[in-house]
């Protein structure tokens, strides 16, 4: 059961990537106080968590309603993430991600943006979706193992939350470098997750076909 909640936690932090999003925090918040950057940091990573939650709670059922199969959404969800990966390891995820801040926070819109962009899709985008329903799929038949995965997202989350608050005080300590090279080198360790998804998903495709 360690080696599991170990392999979500990976796999939810690489794709949720709290590091990567600080940089992107501190722009869409600039100029506002302290308190108020609390204010967002947490409230976006409430909603954040709270999307994700439903995801792996009901995303199975979605799957069976849709008539997916478990294989097939396997192997689409390791070509997402290993598209993600790509992007990763290239820096464009980065630069997609404060492009899309950027244009948000000069739309001349007065909407908090704890919700949008910063809850979705920076911390809850379709790799952390993705992910959070696989990892609960593959481990269906053990509720306690899909209780910890759980608890591992929400353990990421916060420690999002924290990285954020932080960086509300800190805020000229942080450089969009260090997001860069963090990326970087998460961007490695999710092309292999992605690629052992695909496999996973062969596989079973195999089985039940046979």
């Amino acid at each position: 059961m360690l080696e599991n909640l170990l392999h979500a936690f990976l796999t939810l932090f690489i794709t949720i990537d709290p590091v990567g999003v600080v940089p992107i925090f501190v722009t869409l918040t600039a100029g506002a106080s302290p308190r108020s950057r609390i204010q967002t940091a947490l409230t976006g990573t409430a909603v954040g968590a709270a999307i994700l939650l439903i995801f792996g709670l009901f995303g199975e059922k979605l799957l069976a309603m849709l008539g997916i199969t478990l294989a097939a959404f396997r192997v689409a969800g390791g070509i997402l993430l290993f598209l993600i990966a790509l992007e990763m390891l290239f820096s464009r995820r980065y630069a997609r991600k404060s492009k899309t801040a950027q244009e948000f926070s000069t739309d001349g819109e007065d909407d908090d943006v704890a919700v949008f962009p910063l809850a979705f899709p920076l911390i809850c985008g379709p790799g952390a979706i993705t992910s959070i329903m696989l990892l609960m799929a593959e481990n269906q038949s053990h509720p306690l193992v899909q209780t910890g995965i759980l608890g591992m997202m929400l353990l990421v989350v916060a420690i999002g939350a924290a990285l954020f608050v932080i960086a509300s005080h800190l805020d000229h300590l942080v450089h969009p470098k260090i997001g860069d090279i963090v990326n970087r080198l998460l961007g490695m360790l999710l092309a292999a997750l992605a690629i052992q998804f695909i496999f996973d998903g062969i596989r079973n495709y195999v089985e039940m076909v046979q």
